[in-house]
C-alpha cells in the first residue's frame, strides 16, 4: 500500500495543544520542522503536488497554529482508499521579529505536541545555502534526546551551483553533530528530492 500524494486536503488548524483530538490509530502523523523562511509551506505543496494547500506568506513568522493536512492511500489496484496519512506543518522557529509571548506560544505548542508520543516522523528542514542555525541544532538535539525518528531536508538546493553544493556537504559533516542521519537535498522549484523524500516518509511511517 503506498500513500496517494495526489489526494492531499487541509483537515484542522490548532493554537493551543488541548485543542488537538486523540491521535488516530489509524493515520500516522508525519509532522514538518524548520526556522521561519526555510521554505516548509513550499516543501508541503511540492510533496502534496498542490500549488497552495499549505500557506507561503511573504512574511516570516506567519505560521502560528499546528496544521493537519490528509492524505489517502492507494492500494494495489489504483482505488483511491479514504485514509491515509496527517501531513503537521509545524510552526516557524527563530523569526527574530516575532514578539516574544507569540515565541513562548508556539515553542511551548511545538514542544507539548512532540512530546505527545504521537509523531511516527519528523522531516527536519534546514536551508542548504548555509550552516544550522542555533535553533536547528536544539531541535536536531531535542529529538535525539526523545528518541523521535528524523529525517533532514536539506531546502533551496536549486540556490547552489555544483561547487557550493560539495563545499556546504563537507561542511556539513563538522557542522551536524550526530551521526547516521539521512538527508535529502531538496527543491520546491524544481523537484528535486521530491521522490526520495515521499519513499522515505513512506518507508517509516507506513
Amino acid at each position: 500500500m503506498m500513500i496517494n500524494w495526489n489526494k492531499a486536503e487541509i483537515f484542522a488548524s490548532y493554537g493551543q495543544f488541548p485543542q488537538i483530538p486523540a491521535a488516530d490509530e489509524d493515520r500516522a502523523e508525519v509532522a514538518f520542522s524548520g526556522r521561519s523562511n526555510v521554505g516548509k509551506s513550499s516543501l508541503i505543496n511540492k510533496l502534496l503536488n498542490r500549488k497552495s494547500l499549505a500557506r507561503v506568506s511573504s512574511k516570516p513568522g506567519k505560521t502560528v497554529t499546528i496544521n493537519f493536512f490528509t492524505t489517502g492511500w492507494l492500494k494495489s489496484d489504483s482505488t483511491p482508499s479514504p485514509r491515509g496519512i496527517f501531513i503537521v506543518d509545524l510552526p516557524g522557529y527563530g523569526y527574530a521579529k516575532t514578539a516574544k509571548s507569540e515565541k513562548e506560544r508556539f515553542g511551548e505548542l511545538t514542544e507539548q505536541y512532540l512530546k505527545s508520543g504521537r509523531v511516527k516522523l519528523l522531516v527536519q528542514l534546514i536551508d542548504f545555502r548555509h550552516p544550522p542555525t542555533e535553533d536547528d541544532l536544539l531541535m536536531l538535539s531535542f529529538l535525539k534526546q526523545k528518541e523521535i525518528p528524523f529525517v533532514i531536508a536539506l531546502t533551496k538546493a536549486d540556490k547552489l551551483r555544483k561547487k557550493q553544493r560539495e563545499q556546504r556537504r563537507a561542511a556539513l559533516k563538522n557542522e551536524i553533530p550526530f551521526n547516521d542521519i539521512e538527508i535529502i537535498e531538496f527543491s520546491a522549484e524544481k523537484g528535486e528530492g521530491v521522490t526520495e523524500l515521499r519513499k522515505f516518509i513512506e518507508a517509516k511511517a507506513i
